[in-house]
C-alpha cells in the first residue's frame, strides 16, 4: 500500500509538470535564452516550497512513513564543488533540453528520443559511481 502511494504521487507529479509546461524543451530553450519568465517563476516557486517545507519538517518534527522522525543534516563547508556540479549539470540541462528529473514524464508521454538521454543520464551516474572517491568531497 506503502508503494501505491509513492506510484500516485508520482503521476500527480509527472501530471502537474506536463501542465505547467515544465517538461517542454522550448520552455527550456526560452529559459536559456533570457527570452522568458515562466521556467524561473516555477524554479522560484519550487525552491519558496522547499525552504517552507523544510522548516515545517523541522519544527513541527514531522515523521516519516516508518514512523522515525525526519532529520536533515547540515551541509558541509565549501562552494567550490557545487559550482563545478552545477555547471555540468547546467551545460547538460542546456545542450539536451531536458532536466533529468522528467525523463520518465517525457518517456511516458511517448517522446521516445528521450532514451538517449536516460542512457546518458544512467552512464553519467555510473561514471561518477567510478571516480567518486578520487574526487574532492
Amino acid at each position: 500500500m506503502k508503494t501505491l502511494r509513492f506510484i500516485l504521487v508520482g503521476f500527480i507529479f509527472g501530471i502537474v509538470l506536463t501542465k505547467s509546461e515544465a517538461v517542454s524543451w522550448y520552455r527550456i530553450y526560452e529559459m536559456f535564452q533570457f527570452q522568458s519568465f515562466h521556467m524561473y517563476g516555477i524554479i522560484m516557486v519550487a525552491i519558496a516550497t522547499g525552504v517552507i517545507g523544510l522548516q515545517i519538517i523541522k519544527r513541527k518534527q514531522i515523521k516519516n512513513s516508518d514512523g522515525e522522525v525526519i532529520t536533515i543534516a547540515d551541509k558541509e563547508k565549501g562552494s567550490f564543488r557545487y559550482w563545478i556540479g552545477g555547471l555540468f549539470f547546467g551545460l547538460g540541462w542546456a545542450l539536451v533540453g531536458a532536466c533529468p528529473g522528467p525523463i520518465f514524464i517525457l518517456l511516458g508521454a511517448g517522446f521516445l528520443p528521450v532514451i538517449l538521454i536516460l542512457i546518458g543520464a544512467l552512464l553519467g551516474t555510473f561514471i561518477y559511481g567510478l571516480v567518486k572517491d578520487h574526487l574532492p568531497h
